[in-house]
């Protein structure tokens, strides 16, 4: 079995962190944005489906 050096294993997390190329504040807003937008459309397009669905079902069951 492998030993663990935890030592070793945060100096390599930091070192990997530091390559990371991180998000501009407005680059997180635009993008927060369109995630919101596209679940809102998503969730709409989802919950219609529902209902027709559902409104389906119960003149067949009728």
């Amino acid at each position: 079995m492998a030993q663990v050096n935890p030592a070793k294993f945060f100096t390599e997390v930091k070192a990997e962190l530091l390559k990371v190329t991180w998000p501009t504040k407005d680059e997180v807003i635009r993008l927060t944005g369109v995630v919101i937008v596209i679940s809102l459309i998503v969730g709409a397009f989802v919950g219609g489906l529902d209902y027709i669905f559902t409104k389906a079902i119960g003149l067949i069951l009728k």
